[in-house]
């Protein structure tokens, strides 16, 4: 069995190897031709990400999608990698995660937010609470508005159901290690786990804003042909 995990891990190398840096040099804005408005708003509304203390991967891009006749921004991240299955060659090279914002047209002051949670899109009210709030889970990288009732998740994807799957998933996590690089698992409380307390505001990360409906050109451009395509709209 351990034969076999070391061989794939090694095909895997392979793979990463041949792949090279997963995404191309970030493009000019000027390319796309987005005007100082829908930069200055999509500044002025990018979150706070509230990571996990220990968070082991890079915010490598962020893409700003404007929606040209809703009051909402797409904030697309893309992330070093995922702490699980990224060793397998078929995987995607990075994690790709998005965060909604939308706002009152007239004030343009945030209202509400909508955020990636393995597969379930959270939403929550945000009036009169200042700039978005997001924590950021640790090595995953889904999306919690912050302050949200996390015992409102849903029980095999509550806080507490991801530190048991980290823990069981150890030899998983050290083969991503040994392809990509890496931590060997995480090994505190899990009041740690829920530690969300390393600062990173959006605002100056920001490597393309676009208008558009329909980002693809954008985030081909600034990701690279392989990533997750998350759905561009709440």
């Amino acid at each position: 069995m351990v034969r076999r995990a070391l061989m794939v891990a090694s095909m895997a190398t392979l793979s990463a190897c041949s792949r090279g840096a997963y995404a191309p040099p970030v493009p000019s804005p000027a390319t796309f031709g987005t005007d100082s408005a829908s930069w200055a708003l999509a500044k002025s509304l990018a979150p706070v990400l509230y990571l996990q203390r220990d968070e082991p991967f890079p915010l490598d891009r962020v893409v700003a999608v404007v929606h040209p006749t809703e009051p909402v921004i797409a904030y697309h991240l893309l992330w070093r990698h995922d702490v699980n299955g990224q060793w397998l060659p078929w995987a995607k090279p990075s994690d790709e995660e998005v965060v909604y914002v939308g706002y009152d047209p007239d004030t343009h002051a945030p209202t509400e937010m909508w955020t990636y949670w393995h597969g379930t899109l959270l939403h929550t009210l945000w009036l009169n609470r200042g700039p978005p709030e997001i924590d950021v889970q640790w090595g995953k990288h889904g999306s919690l508005p912050r302050g949200i009732d996390t015992n409102d998740l849903p029980s095999d994807k509550s806080l507490r159901a991801f530190y048991a799957y980290e823990i069981l998933l150890i030899p998983d996590i050290l083969l991503g290690k040994l392809v990509h690089g890496g931590p060997t698992g995480f090994f505190h409380s899990f009041r740690r786990y829920r530690d969300f307390s390393k600062v990173v505001p959006l605002t100056d990360k920001l490597d393309l804003v676009v208008k558009t409906d329909d980002p693809r050109e954008a985030l081909h451009a600034v990701f690279g042909r392989s990533y997750s395509n998350k759905r561009w709209w709440p």
